[in-house]
């Protein structure tokens, strides 16, 4: 996504703002009546949600039917209530940055500066809506208090549960869950780094923002192994997997046909100097174009992993030491692109300066 926000003015004799305080006040007016649209899709799903358990037509009862109570439970719903808006306002966000950042038709509806706009607040929405989610969570376990402990004892054990990465050690939370905790932690610095882009430095602003798809993948994945909605193969699941084929064709546009000209990419590229990036920017745009396929052949078929009712389950093939080999994996690759383009970014200054 390009930078259209220029530094704020230094007054005389004082050092200009590390942090885009101008760019952060405005985008929180403007969260306001995001979130409160927010709020209101969360409702309704909370609502239709609570209904569906009144019923006994929720396919979470499938799962846990000793959850048949709605009125007891309630916070629980209100839990999934917002994983789901938390879902659908992340799919917000990635569709519109990667609008942003993909060059526009010759006549575009919308300008980019206002996308890049809506794409920023609807980030800082979806970010409360994650932690709203595990919230909620938090304060049922601290109501239901399965293990009868005192306040002291509950509140630690379902901090731990919830908060703590790899802290919840029962059942397929111990992976999805961690999953879940991962995309919330590394969502807020990958998020906020805009406004903190005069001290980082744009470029790294700019590599660090393009890992928030990470982000949306590990959401996304989190709610197909933990959402009781979509534990079981069918319609919704299918459903759910089909809403990410938008996301792989404009993340597949973007990499072909990129806003800025220094991050397009061509066959001749492969001859240059730079052989390395040129070699990365091709596994990319291969690596898209593969996720495409199999969207399609997932949409298609309807086979997308989702549990069979009244089959036996089988064994995870993903454990927590997997998960954290990951997250190791993805931390140092994020180090090793922060380092190098810190590193390019410190003689360019110094030139402008002198």
């Amino acid at each position: 996504m390009a930078d259209t926000t220029g530094p704020e003015r230094a007054r005389p004799g004082r050092r200009p703002s590390r942090i885009d305080g101008a760019a952060l006040r405005a985008d929180l007016r403007r969260v306001v009546p995001d979130s409160a649209a927010a709020l209101v899709v969360t409702l309704v799903i909370f609502f239709v949600v609570y209904a569906r358990i009144e019923a006994g037509t929720s396919m979470t009862l499938m799962v846990m039917p000793f959850l048949s109570d709605a009125g007891e439970y309630w916070l629980y719903w209100l839990c999934q209530a917002f994983g789901w808006s938390g879902l659908l306002w992340a799919w917000i966000t990635v569709m519109l940055g990667l609008l942003r950042s993909t060059a526009p038709p010759a006549r575009a509806p919308v300008p980019h500066a206002r996308i890049e706009r809506w794409h920023r607040v609807t980030s800082l929405t979806t970010m409360g809506l994650m932690f709203a989610h595990a919230f909620a969570f938090f304060l049922e376990l601290v109501r239901d208090n399965e293990e009868g402990l005192a306040w002291g004892g509950r509140l630690l054990s379902a901090f731990v549960d919830v908060f703590v990465p790899g802290g919840y050690a029962t059942g397929t939370g111990q992976v999805a869950i961690l999953i879940g905790l991962i995309a919330l932690y590394l969502a807020v610095p990958l998020s906020l780094a805009y406004y903190f882009r005069f001290r980082t430095g744009t470029r790294t602003w700019r590599a660090l923002h393009r890992f928030v798809i990470v982000v949306y993948a590990l959401s996304v994945w989190h709610t197909l192994l933990y959402g009781t909605n979509v534990w079981f193969d069918g319609w919704f699941r299918t459903f759910v997997w089909a809403l990410q084929l938008p996301v792989a064709l404009l993340l597949l546009a973007r990499l072909l046909a990129p806003l800025r000209a220094d991050e397009r990419f061509t066959l001749r590229d492969l001859a240059g100097g730079r052989r390395l990036r040129a070699l990365a920017r091709l596994g990319a745009r291969l690596a898209a174009a593969a996720t495409v396929v199999v969207l399609l052949a997932v949409t298609i078929t309807g086979r997308d992993g989702g549990r069979t009712p009244g089959a036996e389950g089988g064994e995870m093939l993903i454990g927590q030491d997997m998960v954290w080999g990951g997250l190791a994996v993805l931390l140092t690759v994020i180090g090793a692109v922060v380092l190098s383009l810190r590193r390019r970014e410190r003689p360019e200054r110094g030139a402008r300066v002198g």
